[in-house]
């Protein structure tokens, strides 16, 4: 008996002298690109077809062959093998209702390929009739609502996902396409909530649905009222809001140095490795995760690396995240809530000038401490070449945010703010040594302005919201300590603010935010030095010239700074037996920022997110995903 060989929807025989035979389903499709009513020959036409497999390659890539004029005489066929694919989702059979929804996937994505040529028919029409869209597209979301809604197969389910995000990224623009008009009057909103709330649905279909609902409410979000942004708003059910970080992971062996996601949005879910790192033995009492945690974690691994496209905007939506959340109330009563302690192992990038972490003893503090460790591990780490400005100036806009939450609050917050003044320090030292180059491309007096303000912030608010009076005696030796860098800024701006260039105004900015700042150095310093010779300060050695600077390439000798040699402890006690005679001068608006605005400043950058995730989305949801062999296997049986 000769062997059968399916391919490209033909059956071939053996042998060369028969012409190849086409499967049954593809002799129906041929019907139905035929201008005549394939029913009216074949009564049970509609019923026998949802019951042929489908051939998707087929019937997708016939649509596509024709052009726009071929396809317009065919239109009463598609409308009505569109509105049997409906009818079909009602059937108790539950192989009707797969093959009625991998028609449907086959329908819209050829269908479309259309819209793109300059024949310039309508897809709603073309689909479905504009007599009949309405209708017709309010049982068809009625039908994927029950199907998602009900105790069945999860497969279906899965297939019942896959088909709305078909449906909702057949444009790589989502507000170009019209078809969504419908699913926003015909919301699956609770659906998509009750599958984000049931455990096991969740672990199933979580990564799905929320790429779908991320996508559903984005469609024209600033130009109309969208229902899911809506009820997305008012959702309340703590269970459903946690993404849980089991919800859609691949279960994988945790690799003990892990690296950058480089897969892009809206593909696949990201595997269990790509938000762990090696997790460190802690108390089994203490809680160590929630989503905030995961969420942070997660960051500190995406921004390691921002030097393509991807992970830049990975990076920039974690810190929008990272801003919206410094500007909440009660996020920020969350987060410095010291009744709420935490452990966070944020993962910190290999770096030459220090040593590997290898602490296993990881401090129990409220989550603003992670933040601000975030932020600090950021700034020391990404002065390069390839110098990422805009996140930087978010970076530094978190900070200043929090400290501002801070100041009004009254939050005495227990962090080694050494380790922040230090890195914004090093930030200022990286922006003069590369002027010249970095001038070429960005504004560098914006970010140092607000480097300044934040010390400013600290110098003129730090008695509300410091620890101790110690703390704020460490920040006045800081400043003193580091005065080289001070001056050698006020240098380059005060150069620049007296030439009619193109920076003038910008660097006046910061001449006069350095104000208080050369105050203390010029206070301070001819202190030090008095009392360094009234003392006979001999030269000491480096232990005790040297203060802890975890986050530079090595420690700075104190003589060298100030220009005298007494160490720490003594330059200490000067700055607090003369802070009566410090004059500062009050700066107004240190405590106030503009707030994070989307529309106005974000909008095209989630524009292009959006239609970045929307084709990965379609590219993703190629045949082979849309395979009936599961689902065959589960339904395996039509009584």
């Amino acid at each position: 008996m000769a062997q059968v060989e399916k391919r490209g929807g033909l059956l071939r025989k053996s042998s060369a002298s028969k012409k190849p035979l086409k499967e049954k389903v593809v002799l129906m499709y041929d019907e139905i690109f035929m201008t005549e009513d394939p029913s009216k020959c074949s009564p049970r036409f509609w019923e026998e077809l949802f019951l042929m497999k489908v051939n998707l390659e087929y019937l997708e890539g016939k649509l596509e062959s024709l052009d726009g004029e071929e396809l317009m005489k065919i239109k009463d066929n598609i409308n009505c093998l569109f509105q049997h694919c409906i009818q079909a989702l009602g059937e108790e059979h539950p192989i009707r209702v797969v093959n009625a929804l991998q028609t449907l996937c086959a329908l819209i994505r050829g269908v479309h390929q259309k819209n793109k040529s300059t024949s310039g028919f309508d897809i709603i029409n073309m689909l479905i009739g504009f007599d009949k869209a309405e209708l017709c597209m309010k049982n068809l979301m009625e039908s994927l609502d029950s199907l998602l809604c009900a105790e069945g197969s999860e497969s279906l389910k899965s297939l019942c996902l896959k088909l709305l995000l078909c449906l909702v990224t057949v444009t790589d623009n989502i507000s170009q396409n019209t078809i969504l008009e419908y699913v926003m009057i015909n919301s699956i909103f609770e659906a998509i909530l009750q599958i984000l709330s049931h455990p096991p649905s969740r672990r199933e279909h979580g990564y799905d649905a929320v790429v779908l609902l991320a996508l559903l409410v984005n469609y024209r979000k600033y130009e109309s009222v969208n229902p899911y942004i809506v009820k997305l708003s008012i959702v309340d059910d703590e269970a459903t809001l946690n993404s849980h970080p089991e919800m859609g992971l691949v279960t994988t062996p945790v690799s003990p140095a892990p690296t950058t996601p480089a897969t892009p949005l809206g593909t696949t879910p990201p595997s269990s490795d790509v938000i762990s790192s090696v997790e460190l033995p802690l108390d089994a009492d203490v809680q160590t995760s929630n989503l905030l945690i995961t969420f942070l974690k997660y960051s500190s691994i995406v921004m390691q690396d921002t030097k393509d496209e991807h992970r830049l905007h990975s990076g920039k939506l974690c810190l929008i995240i990272l801003t919206c959340i410094a500007e909440d109330q009660y996020a920020n009563a969350f987060l410095h809530d010291d009744n709420m302690n935490f452990r966070v192992n944020l993962h910190r990038m290999p770096m030459r000038h220090r040593k590997k972490a290898a602490d296993k003893n990881l401090p129990c503090r409220p989550l603003v401490c992670a933040v601000l460790d975030l932020m600090v591990e950021f700034i020391v780490t990404h002065m390069m070449k390839e110098f990422p400005m805009d996140l930087y100036v978010r970076c530094i806009q978190v900070v200043h945010k929090l400290l501002c939450y801070q100041k009004k609050c009254r939050v005495r917050l227990h962090y080694t703010w050494r380790e922040l003044w230090s890195a914004l320090i090093n930030l200022l030292k990286f922006l003069m040594s590369n002027e010249t180059v970095l001038l070429a491309k960005h504004n560098i007096f914006t970010l140092a302005l607000m480097i300044v303000n934040l010390f400013n912030m600290f110098i003129t608010y730090g008695d509300t919201f410091l620890p101790t009076p110690s703390s704020y005696d460490e920040l006045y030796y800081e400043i003193i300590r580091m005065h080289q860098s001070f001056d050698n800024l006020y240098s380059m701006v005060l150069r620049l603010s007296t030439n009619a260039g193109q920076w003038k105004e910008a660097a006046s900015k910061v001449t006069h935010a350095l104000v208080n700042i050369r105050a203390i150095i010029n206070h301070f310093n001819p202190k030090i030095e008095s009392y360094a010779a009234v003392n006979h300060i001999s030269q000491l050695s480096e232990e005790q010239l040297c203060s802890p600077q975890p986050l530079c390439q090595g420690p700075v000798p104190v003589c060298g700074l100030l220009g005298t040699k007494a160490p720490q402890q003594e330059v200490l006690e000067v700055v607090r037996a003369n802070y009566d005679t410090l004059t500062l001068k009050l700066q107004d608006g240190l405590d106030q920022y503009e707030r994070y605005s989307e529309q106005h400043k974000e909008a095209a950058f989630f524009k292009e997110l959006v239609r970045s995730i929307s084709t990965n989305v379609r590219r993703n949801l190629a045949f082979h995903t849309l395979s009936q062999e599961v689902l065959l296997k589960e339904f395996s049986t039509i009584s």
